[in-house]
């Protein structure tokens, strides 16, 4: 084979070791499906070869099928065609797999005789992720290797294992932690002569009732789900079928899959993800600058949850407050939030004890000079973040990353204040920090590229999904959020209740109503944000103004009881929104749900649609990516940009004209690139390919 083919081929002592080479995870596409076929044909046919290995370089087995060729016509020879021709081999095919073997990179080991896996490997079928089920075999190999019900759970829930759970399950025959092709090519040559062990003649289903048990048990999980529904169906015909009836079957339900609007949707947050940690204007070449310590300034709640991050990546951070008596709350508080993880069995005392140890406490900002980042997490108050960064842009080494975690105020003019704007950029997390996946890193005016790098490289650190915007106010998701707010207001004053409107978002997707998530962030928090700005909501402001905090004091848009979490409609918020409305003049009417989602979700994608105008966002997929991560949008529906191509822009651009009309709110009507691409007939995904890079 040439040098530069996408599986290399040698042969050792009788053992032909084939190994993929397709960086960065050696996805099996049709070049390196082409490739293994024509190697393994060739091992066959050679008589010196007397055994096969399929291995792979790097740290990656496979990541599994090259997903950019779903809904494309189809390449041969198909993954499932290599498989079955490797399964039908005389000569033993023994998997070596180094690191990830997901998808169809484990479909492809699941073919082999035997496999031998690296302590570090991790194994797993996580399609239902991506709204498919394994479609090379997957469902009726595993279930006969490992027994139906924990194949069913492997695949409906989409989570790898890792080594020693593999080799205690079955699934490979033994971890090798020294050289492991020597290992696999030692197992392979023991097994010459002796009759092929094929996954597919194997009879380990175990007993019917336990899978059907298990298979209740995911359709309650996820009843909705049609990718759990077909790998049920798939997994029970193991049982009922012949292995080639099984794989009939498997394809056909992929294919279905393929074209269902669920997968699509998936499969396109999927790629809005990966393309969002590529920096649109970016100056090639551009290195991140060495972080080797952090700093946080700011114990409470963000600050702390913040320091949690590099603790849990294994980065050393101070966590700076201005007093011993709020920095030894601080460090109690993140010391009992570890205790939660310990309780929950997520994590073990030794672990905890190594975290806590990475995390130094101090007073005073002095304490931030070695510190290669650091991220102020004080009060949402422009004077008080300004005074910080001020000291900063003095003690700071010269070098360093400044960001602040704000969650709406002016980048630009924090930046400005430190007196080395080019150090300084937002880096707004999510709460509870430790927890919440989405990091927004906020590109100022005078931000230099290496510290955008930085903070971006940082954030995939910290096991962050970081989405890069511009500076206006409340960047892109808490923008958007506020449009929702508006319209949130008004159809509590013409008629809705909180429970209307949490319920009717709920239906859509969501795990939380608005109403809700206000309670929990705290009905205080949204008042001194709209104090500050001038605004008013004449609801929610009411709500504050009568004591009612949210879940913090058990009232808010509902009672929740001494220390409850389980929202309670309240007749007193009924007659209080009912009060507003006769003091603004509207005879409240029943709104139905189909109106309440759109009013709620139409003026967030009129507002993505200005970002986007404006800048404030590179690409469409990047405002879904900030939605799907930091506010809980149904993953299954894409996120809002991709969800108003679904409805049609022609549609969304009618409704807002319809609600400006009636409201005679200006704002309401279609953003400038929304009303174009309507009348163009196009989506936001035509912008794919423009200058929005």
């Amino acid at each position: 084979m040439p040098a530069d083919a996408p599986v290399h081929y040698a042969v050792a002592n009788g053992v032909a070791v084939l190994r993929i080479v397709n960086p960065p995870v050696n996805a099996l596409g049709a070049a390196v499906r082409t490739a293994l076929a024509e190697a393994l044909r060739r091992a066959e046919a050679e008589a010196a070869v007397t055994a096969i290995v399929i291995a792979a370089e790097g740290r990656t087995f496979s990541g599994g099928a090259d997903i950019t060729e779903f809904g494309k016509p189809p390449v041969a020879p198909l993954l499932p065609e290599v498989i079955e021709g490797m399964d039908g081999l005389r000569k033993p095919v023994v998997a070596a797999i180094n690191g990830a073997a997901l998808g169809g990179g484990l479909e492809l080991a699941l073919g082999c005789h035997a496999r031998i896996a690296a302590p570090a490997a991790r194994l797993g079928l996580p399609e239902v992720k991506l709204g498919l089920l394994p479609g090379a075999g997957g469902t009726q190999r595993l279930p006969r290797l490992i027994g139906a019900a924990p194949a069913l759970k492997i695949m409906a829930e989409g989570n790898p294992v890792g080594a020693a759970e593999a080799l205690a399950l079955g699934l490979v025959d033994a971890v090798e932690s020294g050289d492991l092709v020597a290992a696999a090519s030692a197992h392979a040559k023991s097994l010459v002569g002796k009759a092929p062990r094929r996954t597919r003649d194997l009879t380990n289903l175990g007993p019917r009732e336990a899978f059907e048990a298990a298979a209740a048990a995911q359709t309650k999980r996820d009843p909705d789900n049609p990718s759990v529904a077909a790998i049920i169906l798939a997994v029970r015909a193991a049982f009922d079928m012949p292995f080639a009836e099984g794989l009939a079957l498997e394809r056909g339900e992929f294919v279905k899959l393929v074209q269902n609007d669920r997968s699509k949707a998936l499969r396109y947050a999927f790629f809005a993800e990966r393309e969002a940690a590529h920096i649109a204007g970016l100056p090639a070449g551009t290195a991140a600058r060495p972080v080797a310590r952090a700093a946080v300034i700011g114990g409470g709640t963000m600050g702390g949850g913040i320091a949690m991050c590099f603790a849990n990546a294994g980065i050393p951070v101070t966590l700076i407050e201005t007093d011993a008596a709020a920095l030894e709350r601080g460090l109690a508080r993140v010391n009992d939030t570890y205790g939660f993880s310990i309780k929950r069995g997520s994590l073990t005392e030794a672990a905890r004890a190594q975290r806590m140890a990475l995390i130094t406490g101090k007073v005073g900002l002095a304490a931030a000079a070695d510190a290669d980042i650091v991220i102020e997490a004080v009060f949402e108050e422009m004077d008080l973040k300004k005074q910080v960064f001020a000291e900063l842009g003095k003690i700071a080494k010269p070098g360093a990353v400044l960001a602040t975690n704000t969650s709406y105020l002016d980048v630009d003019a924090i930046a400005a204040a430190s007196g080395r704007p080019a150090d300084v950029l937002g880096m707004h997390f999510f709460s509870p920090a430790n927890v919440m996946r989405l990091l927004e890193v906020v590109r100022g005016a005078k931000t230099a590229p290496d510290a955008l790098a930085t903070a971006v490289q940082v954030g995939v650190k910290i096991a962050k999904v970081p989405v890069v915007v511009g500076v206006c106010y409340g960047f892109c998701g808490n923008r958007m959020l506020a449009a929702r707010g508006v319209e949130a207001e008004r159809l509590l004053i013409e008629g809705a209740l909180p429970q209307d409107l949490d319920q009717a978002i709920m239906d859509f997707g969501f795990r939380m109503g608005p109403c809700a998530m206000n309670d929990l962030a705290g009905l205080d928090v949204g008042w001194r944000i709209r104090r500050a700005i001038g605004k008013r909501a004449p609801v929610a402001d009411a709500l504050h103004d009568a004591g009612r905090m949210g879940q913090k004091n058990g009232r808010g848009y509902y009672n929740y009881g001494e220390g409850g979490r389980t929202p309670q409609p309240d007749p007193e918020v009924t007659a209080l929104i009912e009060r507003i409305a006769r003091e603004h003049g509207v005879t409240r009417r029943k709104i139905a749900p189909e109106e309440i989602v759109e009013r709620l979700i139409y003026p967030m994608i009129n507002e993505g649609a200005r970002i986007l105008e404006e800048g404030v966002a590179a690409r469409p997929g990047d405002i879904d990516v900030v939605w799907l991560y930091g506010y809980g949008w149904p993953a299954w529906r894409g996120g809002p940009m991709f969800h108003a191509d679904q409805v049609g822009l022609g549609r969304v651009a009618a409704r807002l004209e319809a609600f400006a009309d009636k409201s005679a709110d200006e704002t309401l009507r279609p953003a400038k690139l929304l009303r174009q691409l309507a009348d163009q007939k196009r989506g936001f995904a035509s912008l794919a390919g423009e200058r929005r890079k």
